[in-house]
């Protein structure tokens, strides 16, 4: 008896202590009150890196606090007197700019700086980057897709993250056509994509929406295919949506096979989207059973289901009168049991910052109700080991 109860403790503390950890590597929210705090992200901060970007430029301004406008006019005067531009220098300015006139003068010396050092290779400092993190701060999207199509600029941007930065600049501002443009111009340039180039590829091709667009969608899973690479798993799910949009439930169904873990929301809404388009309704009304009943629990994670989705699925089972009924039955339990929510598909793929944040408080506050239960259960088991002990 005293052996099975302590297994049971030691069983305890191991799960007490995978979610403190959990709880304690959760991150903490960023600030949202910069002006993209409200719009859809696609890459992450570690990616973008603004954050540290303006961290930097408050290092620098104080570091020449008050001498702005001098080193701004040597720059000037060695622009005119053709002086070369050193790398700190470039680097000092690209985080001195406050406006889009500054912007102006570093467009300058940016194509003087390259052409002094196109030839040069060896360990170069990467500027393309630092560039569309100055466009991205001061909304200068236009300066940043014009240099980085410049053939005389070839080069400058050799880098993923420059297009990727770029590409998400427009994504979140809805100039799709543009962030298509650039994505083509990473191609012809022969910049390497990498998985966050694929999920900005396969988010544009969803939003732009034509065949041409599915067909590069196609192409681009086929290359990866062949090197023996992997969609990444964001990239999936723009191509499985997608492919519900274009009526190719086969193609739906191709890459929501090559999704690794079925079990997020935005997996839950697409699995139905499939069945409902592919005409398998009575399996379609099954998993929404098996998702009211899947357990008491509060800790066990519920399968959560976009009331547009639902809707719209609602309408597909009009006709069948039976199933309809036993679906508004079920649409009713889902909203009593919590497991509905008001965001839309586009909102799950990509979400907005603010929305990244409240799931991140919703996970933290689970882990500490998860920790709290844990901690009081261990207590009623040791508190047994004691009373056995004592007989």
């Amino acid at each position: 008896m005293a052996t099975a109860v302590r297994g049971r403790v030691n069983r305890l503390l191991r799960q007490l202590l995978t979610h403190s950890l959990l709880l304690s590597a959760t991150p903490a929210p960023s600030c949202w009150s910069c002006p993209h705090g409200a719009k859809r992200c696609l890459l992450s901060e570690d990616i973008v890196r603004l954050q540290q970007y303006r961290q930097n430029k408050m290092e620098f301004g104080k570091r020449i606090y008050g001498r702005k406008d001098p080193y701004f006019k040597s720059i000037e005067e060695k622009l005119e007197n053709n002086i070369q531009i050193l790398r700190d220098e470039l680097k000092l300015l690209l985080h001195l700019c406050e406006t889009p006139d500054d912007v102006e003068l570093v467009k300058k010396v940016v194509y003087r700086y390259h052409a002094e050092n196109r030839n040069v290779n060896s360990g170069r400092y990467k500027f393309g980057p630092l560039f569309m993190r100055l466009c991205y701060e001061l909304d200068l999207e236009a300066s940043a897709v014009e240099l980085i199509k410049d053939q005389t600029l070839h080069g400058f941007f050799s880098d993923s993250a420059s297009f990727n930065i770029l590409m998400d600049m427009l994504f979140i501002k809805g100039h799709y056509e543009r962030a298509l443009e650039v994505l083509l111009e990473m191609r012809k340039q022969g910049v390497k994509f990498n998985k966050n180039t694929c999920t900005l590829a396969y988010a544009i091709c969803y939003k732009l929406n034509s065949p041409e667009t599915f067909k590069i969608c196609t192409t681009l899973l086929e290359e990866l295919q062949f090197v023996g690479d992997r969609l990444p798993k964001k990239a999936c799910y723009f191509a499985v949506a997608f492919a519900l949009v274009q009526n190719d439930v086969a193609k739906a169904r191709f890459f929501y096979s090559h999704i690794m873990n079925h079990e997020s929301r935005v997996c839950t809404n697409l699995n139905i989207l499939i069945q409902a388009q592919s005409g398998e309704l009575e399996d379609l009304i099954n998993t929404l059973e098996t998702a009211t009943t899947v357990g008491a629990s509060e800790y066990v994670k519920k399968p959560k289901f976009s009331n547009q989705v639902l809707t719209q699925i609602g309408e597909k089972l009009r006709k069948n009168h039976a199933l309809h009924a036993r679906f508004e039955s079920l649409y009713d339990r889902l909203h009593l049991l919590g497991q509905v929510t008001f965001l839309t598909l586009d909102d799950l793929l990509s979400p907005t910052k603010k929305q990244l944040l409240s799931q991140n408080q919703a996970h933290q506050q689970t882990c500490k109700m998860l920790q709290s239960a844990l901690f009081t259960e261990y207590f009623q088991v040791w508190l047994q080991i004691m009373l056995h002990t004592f007989k």
